[in-house]
């Protein structure tokens, strides 16, 4: 089967920009074709498919202007290569990126004759492949959904993409009840299936904590380690997180925290982190996916303090690492994470994330409950497994055209 993957990010960055890589991926590794089109600053190169990048000018200044939209490609929220939202484009930039999109589809449908689109977000890219009037399946990610509600001027572009897709796949339950809310989509129409991670990278290591840490310019030994990877935005709730560390630098001697990510709020939150005089606390800006993986490793405990989150993809990928997790009863969360291998807390709760936290700390959760996140997560969440839900979603699709 010949699958044309479309996203509005690029394959490295964001959450639905390694979803996308993950299972195109994947679809190679089970010989299917795939393709790839999704922005960028520039030609995206040394994957195992072809990607086909619409370029947009970033930030800083580049060669060939001329080659590029003249403006930074537009976010949900934030990204590592742009902080410009769907809400700061004008009318003449929001048409020209429909059209770029739009135009990159069609041809690449004329060029390579996919036999199924499957279109990220219900976004744009849902309206571009049914413009080419192709078989289409559309994943909710649920920015998007944060989209609908915040940015009024896509909504058109947003529902008649969903509107005319084969089916929905959304990541999490909460995702799917939200979609039928927002989208109006019948039930019979969505497929839950969960985001996936990469077992070749996110996967139990043997670590040197002080060499790691070194590398980073964090000497001495430390007896606690909590992590925390994401977007330095609002909802990921690093605020919280930084007050909790407030509480438990006070009870647990040697706790280091290690902040991975980059964002619009990280100064902000680093002025907030002085304030509250924070003596281990680190950010280390945006990391690679093995570097994260080796965080994960020499962590303790790893975090998801979010105020919203559809999924949670840096929980199962912490659990693959064999690292327990401490995350919010939001979103799509509590779907997958329990006692057995780590901890739920409420939304905004500072005081409870700390508890939780010392209170995993103290038991030896890394040790008790390391070694069965590890196993769940590979035995739930693999991208073989979540892969093959999608290309029986494909077949159903071509089977019924």
């Amino acid at each position: 089967m010949r699958v044309l993957l479309t996203n509005h990010f690029p394959l490295e960055g964001s959450g639905s920009g390694i979803y996308t890589q993950n299972v195109a991926r994947e679809l190679t590794l089970k010989g299917h074709d795939a393709l790839v089109i999704t922005p960028a600053h520039e030609e995206q190169i040394g994957f195992p498919f072809d990607v086909r990048s619409i370029l947009f000018m970033p930030d800083g200044p580049v060669d060939d202007e001329a080659k590029r939209l003249p403006f930074n490609f537009p976010c949900f929220t934030t990204h590592p290569l742009s902080s410009t939202t769907y809400g700061d484009l004008s009318s003449d930039q929001r048409q020209a990126y429909v059209e770029a999109f739009c135009t990159a589809t069609a041809e690449v449908v004329a060029e390579w004759k996919p036999d199924i689109i499957h279109a990220q977000h219900l976004w744009v890219t849902g309206y571009a492949a049914h413009a080419t009037h192709m078989l289409y399946v559309a994943t909710a990610h649920g920015t998007d959904l944060m989209g609908m509600r915040k940015y009024p001027h896509w909504r058109t572009f947003a529902l008649e993409g969903a509107y005319h897709a084969f089916a929905i796949i959304a990541i999490s339950n909460q995702v799917a009840e939200d979609t039928q809310q927002l989208y109006s989509v019948a039930p019979d129409r969505i497929r839950l299936i969960m985001n996936g991670f990469n077992e070749a990278i996110f996967r139990v290591l043997p670590v040197d904590r002080e060499e790691i840490l070194a590398g980073y310019g964090i000497k001495g030994k430390f007896q606690h380690i909590v992590s925390f990877v994401g977007k330095l935005t609002d909802f990921k709730g690093v605020d919280v997180l930084l007050d909790a560390a407030a509480i438990y630098e006070n009870e647990l001697e040697d706790i280091l925290t290690l902040i991975v990510g980059d964002g619009e709020l990280r100064q902000t939150l680093e002025e907030q982190s002085q304030r509250l005089g924070l003596k281990g606390v680190h950010f280390l800006g945006h990391q690679t996916q093995p570097n994260v993986a080796k965080i994960y490793n020499l962590a303790d405990i790893s975090t998801v303090p979010s105020r919203v989150e559809p999924f949670g993809l840096v929980a199962v990928e912490a659990m693959a690492c064999g690292t327990p997790v401490v995350a919010t009863n939001e979103g799509g969360l509590p779907d997958f994470i329990h006692d057995d291998v780590g901890a739920l807390v409420n939304v905004d709760d500072s005081g409870g994330l700390a508890a939780a936290i010392i209170s995993e700390m103290r038991s030896g959760a890394k040790k008790r409950k390391g070694p069965l996140a590890a196993k769940y997560a590979l035995e739930g969440f693999s991208w073989s497994i979540q892969v093959d839900k999608m290309i029986a979603v494909y077949d159903e699709a071509v089977q019924r055209r």
